[in-house]
C-alpha cells in the first residue's frame, strides 16, 4: 500500500485541460527539488497527466495532491475524483480498455511509469463515488 503521508507539496484541482498542465508543473517542481534524475521526472509526469486527465474526462474534475518525503526520497500523487468509480479495475488497466473515444492506454501506461500504483475505487447505486489513484515514484533515480 502506498502511504499517503509526508509532506503536502501542492494541490491542484482538476476542471479543465489547463489543470492537467498545473499538475504536472507541480509533479516537475517537486521531483527537481528532491533530485530526480529527468528520465525519472518525464516517466512519473507522463503517468500524473494521464491520471488527471482521467479524472477530468471519466470523473467529472478532481484534486490531484502532491507529497513528498525526504526519506526515502520520493514524491507520491493521489488523484481523487467523484465519477462512478471503476466496475472492474484489472479491466481498466489492460491496454485497448475505454469507456471513451480514447485508445485505452491511460491507467495501464501509467501505472507502468511509476514505481507504485494503486486505485482504490467504489461504485453503486449510481451515486458518485470517490475514487483515488495514488502513484508513487522513489529513489529519485
Amino acid at each position: 500500500m502506498i502511504r499517503a503521508d509526508g509532506l503536502l507539496y501542492e494541490r491542484v484541482r482538476l476542471d479543465s485541460d489547463r489543470d492537467v498542465a498545473g499538475a504536472r508543473r507541480a509533479v516537475t517542481k517537486a521531483m527537481s527539488d528532491l533530485g530526480a534524475k529527468a528520465l525519472k521526472k518525464t516517466r512519473f509526469v507522463t503517468a500524473v497527466s494521464e491520471i488527471a486527465r482521467n479524472a477530468i474526462v471519466h470523473g467529472g474534475g478532481g484534486e490531484l495532491q502532491v507529497f513528498t518525503h525526504d526519506a526515502p526520497k520520493e514524491v507520491i500523487v493521489i488523484c481523487a475524483d467523484e465519477g462512478q468509480g471503476i466496475c472492474d479495475v484489472e479491466t481498466a488497466l489492460q491496454d485497448g480498455f475505454t469507456t471513451g473515444s480514447g485508445m485505452g492506454r491511460g491507467l495501464g501506461g501509467a501505472q507502468r511509469l511509476c514505481d507504485a500504483f494503486e486505485i482504490e475505487t467504489t461504485t453503486g447505486n449510481g451515486e458518485k463515488n470517490k475514487k483515488a489513484e495514488m502513484i508513487r515514484a522513489g529513489d529519485s533515480n
